[in-house]
């Protein structure tokens, strides 16, 4: 098995996890915090709009049983990409749209699939989502790694 990792911010990070989690080749899922200033921030920092963080999801997927590209699918699917600085009720600088590219591959993909998208006209407004090169993952905290599953019935903030 040969793996590479992916990171997406697409709103709040428990929804997001366990969306990625049911994705065919998907082997792993960490939720946590990347693309601000601090070093090792904690879910209250996050949260008080003071590290530059969003809510992240660092996926490891099995290069012979998906793709980035599906990947990028499922991303798009599973949030409003045309939010700014929010999805639904949650708003703030760390629900933001952003793909965290690890190299010129991830980069140019991820690019051709926004583009694919606005050219389609799939959504009404442009597409808010950025792309940027990734920077340090900071896994969040245990109790919020798989917390839909182990909080059933638990919602998104």
């Amino acid at each position: 098995m040969t793996t590479a990792t992916a990171l997406f911010g697409a709103g709040c990070f428990w929804g997001v996890e366990a969306r990625f989690r049911k994705l065919p080749g998907v082997e792993d899922v960490t939720v946590g915090y990347s693309g601000g200033t601090t070093e090792n921030p904690t879910y209250r920092e996050v949260c008080n709009h003071g590290t530059g963080h969003a809510e992240v999801a660092l996926v490891t997927y099995d290069i012979d049983k998906t793709s980035y590209e599906a990947l990028l699918d499922a991303f798009f699917a599973m949030h409003d990409p045309t939010q700014k600085d929010r999805q639904g009720p949650d708003v703030g600088r760390q629900y933001r749209s952003v793909i965290f590219f690890a190299d010129a591959m991830q980069e140019a993909e991820a690019k051709a699939k926004v583009a694919e998208l606005e050219h389609a006209g799939k959504y009404p407004r442009p597409i808010a989502t950025q792309i940027e090169p990734a920077g340090d993952f900071w896994p969040a905290e245990e109790y919020h790694q798989r917390y839909l599953e182990k909080n059933a019935g638990s919602h998104c903030h």
